[in-house]
């Protein structure tokens, strides 16, 4: 995720740390050259563009820029569900810190603790296709061959509290109370992987994608008798527009991956991280992640 100060109107001009413009540069060039090509046809064949019309694209691009408004809202709307998700983690974990003070015996609750690290751990290395026990391994010991290594912590930290509500070493309003946490991580666990493994409709997003080559393609064909060489500019204006908002969308659609718009996964573990050693008494804790490059990972 990109961290830094509103940038100035140099700043606004020539970034490239978390723009687009990289990603999108080939694209842009091609539609560019192509309004150069048909520019110069132009000149030398006025003829041939007598009878196009501005009209049409008129109306297309603003349908275009009304179709590519929704799908930009509903990708944010996927980044930003993310966000609250993982923040709602932080939430449960930082209740269970307070209620699992309850646990008196030696070494009892620290397991329970280092447990919910690891489910934090294991839940990122998940949803970023990693190798969930290698990441859950310096935290808590788990099946490697369980399906769902997060929720098999789980399942070990609710069995640990039944059998302390059993046992009379805490009450049921308190095991009550441990459950509620630990289900609702679970629903974080299990909004994440919505948002992960459903996609947007592939033919809606293919539509969108078609259209916007279309129209910065033809473009060029209705601006170059009425702006003749500034026609390339301005196709390089609304190429890099178009092109820029589709990327953007598709940069947001998956909000736990490695792209610099992504949601700084990494630094909220490390928060959670900080925060459960330090409820073991620790003192030396890892420092917390901080942006490099303004890219916060």
């Amino acid at each position: 995720m990109i961290v830094r100060p509103k940038p100035n109107l140099f700043g606004i001009l020539f970034s490239l740390k978390g723009s687009i413009a990289k990603r999108i540069a080939l694209r842009s060039l091609l539609v560019t050259l192509l309004a150069s090509v048909i520019v110069l046809v132009e000149t030398l064949h006025p003829a041939y563009f007598s009878k196009v019309n501005a009209t049409p694209f008129t109306l297309l691009g603003l349908s275009l820029s009304i179709f590519m408004s929704f799908r930009n809202n509903a990708c944010y709307d996927r980044w930003w569900e993310g966000r609250k998700q993982l923040g709602q983690m932080i939430v449960e974990i930082r209740s269970l810190i307070r209620e699992t003070q309850v646990f008196t015996q030696p070494g009892e609750r620290e397991g329970l603790l280092r447990g919910l690290c690891g489910f934090a751990h294991g839940l990122v290395a998940r949803l970023r296709h990693e190798d969930e026990a290698r990441a859950i391994k310096p935290w808590s010991r788990v099946e490697p061959s369980h399906p769902n290594l997060p929720d098999s912590i789980l399942q070990s930290l609710g069995a640990h509290c039944s059998n302390a509500a059993q046992q009379g070493r805490i009450s049921d309003w308190r095991y009550t109370q441990l459950e509620t946490r630990l289900v609702g991580l679970s629903q974080v666990q299990a909004a994440c992987e919505r948002i992960k493994s459903t996609p947007l409709p592939f033919p809606y997003t293919l539509l969108l994608h078609r259209t916007i080559y279309l129209f910065c393609i033809l473009l060029p064909f209705a601006m170059a008798e009425p702006l003749g060489w500034l026609t390339p500019i301005f196709t390089a204006i609304v190429s890099y527009t178009f092109f820029g908002l589709d990327e953007i969308g598709d940069d947001l659609e998956d909000p736990f991956g490695f792209d610099e718009n992504d949601l700084p996964c990494n630094a909220i573990v490390r928060t959670l991280e900080r925060e459960i050693l330090a409820a073991l008494g620790e003192t030396e804790l890892p420092a917390p992640l901080e942006p490099v490059d303004y890219v916060l990972t």
